[in-house]
């Protein structure tokens, strides 16, 4: 079992203050939002999508604990280019690793976040920027 001075690792910490790379602007027409039921963290997500109604721009404001604030920056970060059914597929994957069974998901960057894995009570927070894509995308 992993220990809570594995968990929030500098590189986590440096990468939940990440998200103001990230701001939610006005002008960005897709919304969604997502909660974790365990923890109660919160996200709240907007979408520009290209010509080819992949992700162009993401804008994020979460009120989370670290891991999911570190979550939702790994998101943004490799968000761009990506459409609906990559966005449903890696959250399938991240779910089906969460569980304990499959390898880490191929996302850039979710490598930073693995010992929460261990930490059921996090795996909510983790998911919020997927779930809340989705439900964005879902309007487009």
């Amino acid at each position: 079992m992993a220990s809570t001075a594995q968990l929030y690792t500098p590189e986590v910490l440096g990468l939940a203050t990440g998200l103001a790379h990230y701001p939610l602007l006005d002008d960005l027409p897709l919304r969604g939002s997502a909660r974790s039921a365990a923890c109660g963290s919160r996200l709240e997500l907007g979408l520009d999508l290209d010509d080819q109604a992949a992700i162009h721009r993401v804008g994020l404001r979460a009120q989370a604990c670290a891991i999911g604030q570190a979550a939702a920056a790994i998101f943004a970060a490799a968000a761009k280019g990506k459409t609906r059914a990559e966005i449903s597929q890696s959250l399938e994957e991240l779910r089906t690793w969460l569980s304990g069974e499959g390898e880490l998901p191929a996302w850039p960057g979710l490598a930073a976040i693995a010992p929460a894995r261990d930490f059921p009570g996090r795996h909510g927070a983790i998911l919020l920027s997927w779930n809340a894509a989705l439900e964005a995308l879902s309007s487009a």
